[in-house]
């Protein structure tokens, strides 16, 4: 779990309210695994392939999560 949570952590600090909203929320208590899920996954497939640091986490988010 010490990972989901810093690749959550890594998420909420993005900026980019598609993910960080629902990593906020998850990190807070509050919130909704699947949200959450359809979140990074639309995150996956709008900048998936893009080369910045996220692009490995938000599958590997997918599998903890899952």
């Amino acid at each position: 779990m010490n990972e989901l949570q810093g690749i959550l952590e890594k998420f909420a600090a993005s900026g980019w309210e598609l993910i960080a909203a629902p990593s906020h929320a998850w990190l807070d208590g509050r919130g909704d695994k699947a949200a959450l899920m359809r979140a990074i996954q639309q995150a996956d497939r709008e900048c998936g392939s893009c080369g910045c640091a996220l692009d490995p986490l938000y599958k590997r988010a997918l599998a903890l999560l899952g």
